[in-house]
């Protein structure tokens, strides 16, 4: 029995006794009927389920009513359908139809009027950053101004130089050609 005591004792971590099993199980009863009264619902809240209770019956009784209503306006208007099916079937799909249309048209006006104001924030966006776009464009063509200018500007010395040099030529081999047919 004492082996027993310590397992209880070890069990609860030493709170009870051997001697104490019986005074401890009263303690957890108080502290059990303390929790529940601490657990008792507020005024606030007995207020809320007493106006709530009778509204939700209420509400249950008129959607039973609404119910027993349809029912009876099936098994009344049942005869008239079947009897006007051949004019109220394609009306109804005409009907079904022309909605079917309007929705769609407007699904892709939306779809529409959504990529345009993507492509307008894109645009927006583009402006924004053209300065320095621009600015770096302006640079390059500049750069490339300059270098084509260069590059010109050797090859008009480089065909000027050519020409010199073949006018030098021509009039080195004319003279020498004149100072033959003279002697000749």
């Amino acid at each position: 029995m004492a082996e027993r005591g310590s397992y209880v004792q070890v069990q609860h971590g030493g709170q009870y006794g051997a001697g104490q099993q019986q005074h401890g199980h009263g303690q957890m009863g108080e502290q059990m009927k303390g929790m529940l009264q601490e657990k008792a619902p507020s005024a606030s809240q007995a207020l809320t389920v007493a106006t709530l209770f009778p509204l939700g019956g209420l509400l249950l009784v008129l959607s039973g009513l609404a119910l027993a209503g349809t029912v009876v306006g099936l098994a009344v208007a049942t005869p008239v359908f079947l009897l006007f099916s051949p004019v109220l079937v394609p009306a109804a799909l005409t009907i079904g139809m022309a909605v079917t249309g309007f929705l769609a048209s407007g699904a892709l006006g939306l779809g529409g009027l959504s990529s345009l104001t993507v492509l307008a924030n894109t645009a927006r966006q583009a402006f924004q950053r053209t300065p320095d776009y621009v600015e770096e464009a302006r640079q390059r063509m500049a750069d490339a101004a300059a270098a084509a200018g260069h590059k010109t500007q050797q090859a008009g010395h480089a065909i000027q130089s050519r020409a010199e040099e073949t006018r030098a030529g021509h009039t080195a081999g004319a003279g020498a050609g004149a100072g033959t047919r003279a002697s000749s």
